[in-house]
């Protein structure tokens, strides 16, 4: 029987994500053939951790007793010898049961996504993460200079979300750039019994929630998952929020209505291991506290 992915967590995730290969790829933008060379040269050196290497080995403890809940592959337009390097840094970081990869040489990567059947795509490339969204796959351009993960939580996976364009549709988000605030509240009191239209990040929400609920069953050798809504919205308009989560029938742990508040120090306290956010500037003020990722969709990103 062929093996499959099914009823599990996919996480796609390029080399740059998970490993810190900014140096490389300077030199890769200048000499690909160079880059190339050095890869080959460093084949016995364990790159450094990149951003998302945190969030990755902890979804990864999810894996206990011989069940898989949680995949991780490398998708990445790294060359096949380069992914060599990759592989092997996996394992110096006690990543063994990374095992999967595509490397594909400076060719798109994205549309391995659909084959993966991916929940989440974390990469550096702002391109890949642009197209990935576009084919319908929560997907997030990792900004490399975050912060690292806080250690505060060893058994805990703590994942936070924006709403608007990110959770939920960017419906209410066009009312408020094109009309403002005022116009935006009476649009979320007039609609609060409607739930928002699914927003790209919902399919892994979902997943998220299959993950917790095993976790709340004792099934994953002690690691817990907690979520947390951070959004500007505010009362009245956090009501339909709310409603909107009742209506998918999954709970977040916590919600920050925020009122347009800066949100980084308020992620600082969560200490997630991840945050995502449609809005660069609300990217920009996470990613000096916890990392972060830029999810390019939505009225926000077209506007630019």
């Amino acid at each position: 029987m062929a093996a499959s992915l099914q009823d599990q967590l996919v996480v796609a995730i390029s080399s740059r994500a998970l490993f810190n290969f900014e140096a490389e790829n300077q030199l890769f933008e200048q000499d690909p053939s160079a880059y190339v060379q050095l890869q080959r040269q460093r084949l016995d050196m364990p790159a450094a951790p990149g951003v998302a290497l945190p969030l990755v080995r902890k979804l990864l403890a999810f894996n206990q007793d011989g069940q898989r809940r949680v995949e991780v592959v490398v998708l990445s337009r790294n060359d096949p010898v380069s992914g060599m390097r990759v592989f092997r840094s996996a394992k110096a970081h006690g990543l063994d049961s990374i095992q999967r990869g595509v490397f594909t040489q400076g060719r798109d990567p994205f549309g391995y996504l659909r084959p993966l059947g991916a929940h989440l795509f974390l990469s550096a490339n702002a391109a890949d993460v642009t197209e990935a969204l576009g084919l319908g796959y929560p997907a997030a351009r990792v900004v490399t200079e975050s912060a690292d993960a806080s250690n505060a939580h060893p058994q805990e996976v703590r994942i936070a979300f924006d709403g608007d364009a990110v959770l939920f549709s960017d419906e209410a988000e066009r009312v408020y750039q094109s009309q403002g605030l005022d116009a935006f509240l009476r649009h979320e009191v007039e609609h609060v019994a409607l739930p928002l239209p699914d927003g790209p990040f919902k399919p892994l929400l979902v997943a998220l929630h299959r993950l917790q609920q095993a976790a709340g069953q004792g099934a994953t050798g002690g690691m817990r998952l907690r979520t947390a809504l951070v959004t500007a919205r505010s009362a009245p308009a956090h009501e339909r929020a709310i409603r909107t989560l009742m209506d998918w029938q999954i709970e977040v742990d916590e919600a920050m209505f925020l009122g347009g508040l800066s949100k980084g120090e308020f992620l600082r306290e969560f200490a997630p291991d991840f945050f995502f956010d449609d809005q660069t500037g609300h990217v920009q003020s996470a990613s000096a506290h916890v990392p972060a990722g830029h999810v390019s969709s939505g009225i926000a990103n077209r506007a630019r």
